[in-house]
């Protein structure tokens, strides 16, 4: 059934008041904030009907109604107004990355603090998925007959060296054909698809140079770049207990047993890294412990390649819309804060 403009219109400012009041909402209140034109008794009828379809709900205590999850993905997906970010939050969050920020940790942990402190909310930032990377080049600069230092670089600036020892027969031009035969082979491949079978199948090409391949491509595959942990970097994690909705302590522990769990956390993100903006509300949530709650979530690139997720966690009466648009101008300013700094690495 199509809900009719009046209907939306109900929705909409139950919704509206309850994201502010955290209070069930009445008809009277809407009747006496809002100049509808209509009777308390014509919108407690609307009420009654948007519960009937499973847009709003009725708690027992009260004569009062709230949005069901139902309601609340209608609102998201068919009547939320996208707020713009005032002046004030746009200058402090341009305050934030205008730090001197030089290493990848510090510009996740700046991120991830602004967003909760923004929002008010607890924020999840997934540091950089190397897997979603891909091998640029392979540089070796020989330090002596026996020993080089081995350069590895990706499409999206990560850089990881090592020294190792040369074969004692190997001569500079067969050490620079190798290298050649390894960036022709390996330039373009995402990481995750640098697998065993490849490791083998180069090692079987460069047999007579076994020695050397062995200890370059333990580069590869013991690597902290190659192996690095999808981190997760929470900010206002405290922000929960602020929330009435949580006050039950046994669905507070819920939550932060999976605040403190990364793989879960990892999972909550990692399902959202395909689409550069989603909203996923309660029951959509695949973790039950957290259906109770909404994540909003976006993906952060350098260039033009997506690395990485940004999240906000909150009830699901969260301000969708303030969120969303906080959500979006972080995930910018935090994808050119990464490609400033890799340009200048």
């Amino acid at each position: 059934m199509n809900l009719s403009e009046r209907k939306k219109e109900v929705l909409q400012l139950v919704i509206s008041e309850y994201i502010k009041s955290a209070e069930p909402v009445g008809s009277r209140t809407i009747a006496r904030r809002y100049d509808l034109g209509l009777s308390s008794a014509t919108i407690r009828n609307e009420m009654a009907d948007l519960e009937d379809l499973g847009y709003l709900e009725q708690p027992y205590t009260s004569s009062g109604r709230i949005p069901s999850q139902k309601g609340y993905r209608f609102y998201v997906d068919s009547l939320m107004q996208i707020r713009d970010l005032s002046a004030k939050e746009v200058a402090w969050i341009q305050k934030i990355f205008n730090f001197k920020l030089k290493e990848i940790d510090q510009v996740i942990q700046h991120a991830a603090k602004v967003l909760s402190t923004l929002t008010h909310y607890t924020s999840l930032v997934m540091g950089p998925q190397i897997e979603k990377s891909c091998f640029e080049k392979l540089q070796i600069y020989p330090l002596d007959h026996e020993k080089a230092l081995v350069v590895m670089v990706t499409d999206t600036g990560f850089v990881e060296n090592k020294i190792i020892e040369l074969p004692h027969m190997l001569t500079t031009d067969e050490l620079f054909r190798i290298v050649d035969y390894m960036n022709k082979k390996l330039s373009g491949l995402s990481i995750d698809k640098i697998t065993g079978s490849l490791v083998k199948e180069m090692k079987m090409e460069l047999i007579h140079k076994m020695d050397f391949i062995e200890q370059t491509i333990n580069l590869l595959e013991q690597s902290s770049l190659f192996h690095r942990d999808s981190r997760i970097y929470l900010g206002g994690t405290a922000n929960i207990l602020n929330q009435p909705e949580f006050k039950d302590i046994n669905k507070i522990k819920k939550i932060f047993n999976v605040l403190e769990e990364e793989t879960m956390l990892s999972r909550l993100l990692e399902g959202a890294s395909t689409e550069s903006l989603k909203v996923t509300i309660g029951e959509e949530i695949e973790i039950e412990e957290i259906q109770e709650c909404s994540l909003i979530t976006a993906t952060y690139s350098i260039g033009d390649k997506t690395i990485g997720t940004i999240g906000v966690i909150g009830p699901t009466r969260m301000d969708y819309s303030k969120v969303i648009t906080i959500v979006g101008h972080i995930t910018h300013k935090l994808t050119q804060t990464l490609s400033e700094v890799y340009k200048k690495d």
